[in-house]
């Protein structure tokens, strides 16, 4: 995306777009209580929440690629999809532990919310102090790894349905414990590393961005692609706590 640097009325700022942010998590913490509820009370839910956050985001998406100053109505819309989503299979994953036994304190959701306010910490904190920078190498390398991830994703998905598992994509793998659920572990952390390496980009991409003072409409937009990258390591998280909390199966 390039931002124009024509002067504005009112330009976007860092407090603005952690406001925009703020709500934005607001609304997915939201989207998720109430997509466990969901779930909860009619099991059947799952995949209509699931087809729906898929609808959703495909939607905003193309929405905002399109216009993004329809970030204002997107980035709130794609929270409550993607907090449904990930509270509805922090509520399956959790019922499968508990029918093996397993309690995670404070249950899986708790857990990958935590793990991801760590990490968001530690890249702004690491960023801030100039540890790390996205320059054009850092942005290509992860860049590359990341469509390398999202290719093998797909190519595992698809081989689920002959049947064969690939650790650390999926979470089926994990239920049947042995070598493939520690290896999948281990898969799990890299690609978890590499989700948390786009927050240092999307840091760099804003401070670029509102340097050249671009409209305060901007925030919005900004704040939708903290929350695509948000979504990602959340996801990345609660998966890692489902396979450690399965490791402790003795079975």
């Amino acid at each position: 995306m390039l931002f124009r640097s024509a002067p504005v009325a009112v330009p976007a700022t860092i407090p603005g777009v952690v406001q925009k942010t703020a709500l934005a998590v607001t609304f997915a913490v939201a989207g998720g209580i109430g997509g466990a509820a969901l779930v909860k009370a009619v099991p059947a839910a799952m995949i209509g929440i699931m087809l729906g956050s898929m609808v959703v985001t495909l939607v905003t998406y193309f929405a905002i690629w399109r216009n993004p100053a329809r970030a204002a109505w997107g980035a709130p819309l794609y929270a409550v999809a993607q907090g449904a989503s990930m509270g509805a299979l922090a509520l399956v994953l959790d019922a499968a532990l508990a029918s093996r036994g397993i309690s995670a304190l404070g249950g899986l959701g708790l857990q990958a919310f935590v793990i991801t306010l760590a990490i968001t910490a530690g890249m702004l904190i690491a960023y801030r102090a100039g540890l790390i920078r996205p320059t054009a190498t850092f942005v290509a390398v992860v860049s590359t790894l990341t469509i390398g991830v999202a290719i093998a994703g797909l190519v595992a998905f698809l081989l689920s349905f002959f049947g064969i598992h690939i650790p650390g994509f999926g979470v089926t793998e994990a239920m049947q414990g042995g070598k493939g659920a520690w290896i999948g572990i281990g898969i799990n952390v890299l690609i978890l590393v590499l989700a948390s390496m786009w927050l240092v980009i999307d840091f760099g991409a804003i401070e670029s961005a509102i340097a050249t003072r671009v409209g305060k409409e901007y925030e919005w937009y900004f704040a939708f692609a903290l929350m695509v990258t948000l979504v990602w390591i959340y996801l990345e998280a609660l998966k890692l706590a489902f396979r450690l909390a399965m490791a402790q199966d003795r079975r």
